[in-house]
């Protein structure tokens, strides 16, 4: 164990919020276990079926309504209050860390919760569940689609250019509930090491990363997150 000094990033996915109950994206229940989610989010099937598509993220958006933080998340929102240089990045997208109070989250793939014009281009937020018109329209008439990423689709430009500057310069990495495949997320903490951050891997089951790290904390990261937080608060 060692004092935090320097920059931090925290690399969060979809580990931290199944123990909310989150669904994960390829585990669908009940009406979407005869479709294959790479099937359903992609632009192509958008533009196929938009009904479909957003009659499964209408599903997704009630079923994450639901859940609420847990100390994962919470502990978290408390390293950034600590610490002066703190990066949160997700690839989640139930916005769940900002529920828990988080300020400062890069959100690699979208989230849920916003809605994009996919003939204006407006963007904002709508938390409306269900839904009372699918799919729904902009007020220009415009369709909206979900404002996450999809198959096929590029990162936002911004967001990850902020990720790779924020891993390249850390001193420090936590990688929480993410199983280090899928990039170009996977490849942040690879970034991080190769500048000397000292790499600290949270999960319950060992991933390509664990090589690598320097510390591994197995269990699920609402138990073992909190408990290092307070070992390291006390240094």
């Amino acid at each position: 164990m060692r004092k935090m000094e320097g920059p931090v990033v925290v690399l969060t996915g979809a580990g931290v919020s199944a123990e909310s109950g989150v669904p994960t994206f390829r585990g669908p229940e009940g009406l979407w276990r005869t479709f294959r989610p790479e099937d359903l989010a992609t632009p192509e099937a958008f533009a196929r079926d938009p009904v479909l598509v957003w009659e499964w993220y209408d599903w997704r958006r009630q079923r994450i309504a639901n859940c609420r933080p847990n100390p994962a998340h919470r502990v978290l929102a408390e390293m950034e209050a600590a610490l002066p240089d703190f990066t949160l990045i997700t690839q989640n997208v139930d916005g769940l860390h900002q529920a828990a109070g988080s300020r400062r989250v890069l959100e690699l793939h979208g989230n849920i919760w916003r809605v994009r014009c996919t003939r204006c281009g407006r963007v904002g937020e709508d938390r409306r569940v269900p839904l009372p018109e699918i799919p729904p329209r902009c007020a220009c008439g415009g369709l909206l689609r979900p404002d996450v990423v999809w198959f096929g689709e590029p990162l936002p430009p911004a967001v990850l250019e902020e990720a790779w500057e924020a891993a390249a310069r850390c001193r420090w990495m936590l990688v929480v509930g993410t199983s280090a495949l899928v990039q170009p997320a996977a490849s942040l903490p690879v970034v991080a090491h190769r500048n000397g951050a000292r790499l600290i891997e949270v999960n319950v089951s060992d991933t390509p990363l664990t090589p690598l790290a320097d510390e591994v904390l197995r269990g699920p990261a609402g138990e073992v997150l909190p408990r290092w937080w307070a070992a390291c608060a006390r240094l």
